[in-house]
């Protein structure tokens, strides 16, 4: 077994636990190997992220080296704050290394988008939480008209619009006003940012659904998940759900609605004193 270890940086107060995990992947006789930005995980059984859902989100860079299609599974590992998409934390490393090395687990299938900028060359292909426009700070308001299979649907007016998968659902978009959809939900949510009439509100389509978003003017930001890309004209954006699929690793007790109820205190009553 061959395992790509993945992260940005390790807190001097994380290291400790950090080599906590290098003991026990290497008591269990498996091979790692730390990557890095623009390096191939091709060879690798699993992928490990190790830090936040940030990290998470930008490990999907990945995909594009060699084979998409072979791109490992990866397991989250939280040493950062809320860890909605990972698996362990800082404790617990040791069961989760027994649990891998037995099989016990599940491997959850999360859409990804794809994205394909006219006129531009985009320099982020995929995304697994969502791709959206934002006004630039000397905007008071950013104009997107969006299309469905070719259908105008409405023009955006308002600080910028979200497409999220359902991984995404639970992030920009939830904060938005956006619904929460579970992983295995085959669709996308379109979700007006601080849009300009009260009328224009989130909107559900399916994901086999071929989106453009075309911005009328600059400048706006394009975000694809944490990455961030300026642009200074008007610009069209295709999306549509990735021929391709990534994996998530599970160990056994783990669901998405007990992530909702642990990581985001869903429907947890609040006692007041």
């Amino acid at each position: 077994m061959k395992i790509a270890l993945y992260y940005r940086h390790i807190d001097p107060a994380d290291r400790q636990a950090f080599e906590s995990l290098l003991a026990e992947l290497a008591a269990a006789r498996i091979e790692t190997v730390e990557v890095h930005d623009g390096d191939s995980v091709d060879t690798c059984d699993y992928l490990f992220s190790i830090g936040g859902d940030g990290t998470l989100l930008s490990s999907v860079q990945f995909v594009r080296s060699g084979n998409p299609a072979d791109f490992p599974p990866i397991l989250g590992i939280n040493f950062g704050h809320l860890g909605f998409l990972t698996t362990v934390g800082r404790e617990g490393l040791k069961a989760m290394v027994d649990d891998l090395v037995a099989g016990r687990f599940t491997l959850e299938e999360r859409t990804l988008l794809q994205l394909a900028t006219s006129g531009r060359q985009a320099t982020v292909s995929y995304a697994l939480n969502e791709v959206f426009v934002h006004r630039g700070e000397d905007m008071s308001l950013l104009r997107t008209e969006v299309y469905v299979d070719n259908l105008y649907v409405a023009t955006y007016a308002g600080d910028g619009v979200i497409v999220a998968t359902p991984t995404g659902s639970t992030a920009y978009s939830l904060s938005c006003g956006g619904p929460i959809l579970t992983p295995d939900s085959r669709c996308l949510a379109i979700t007006p940012i601080s849009a300009h009439t009260l009328t224009l509100r989130p909107i559900i389509v399916p994901d086999t659904a071929r989106l453009r978003l075309n911005v009328k003017s600059g400048p706006f930001t394009l975000g694809v998940d944490s990455r961030r890309e300026a642009f200074g004209e008007a610009v069209s954006f295709d999306l549509q759900r990735a021929p391709f699929s990534i994996r998530l690793i599970r160990t056994a007790g783990q669901n998405f609605f007990s992530a909702i109820r642990d990581k985001l205190m869903w429907g947890t009553e609040v006692r007041h004193p």
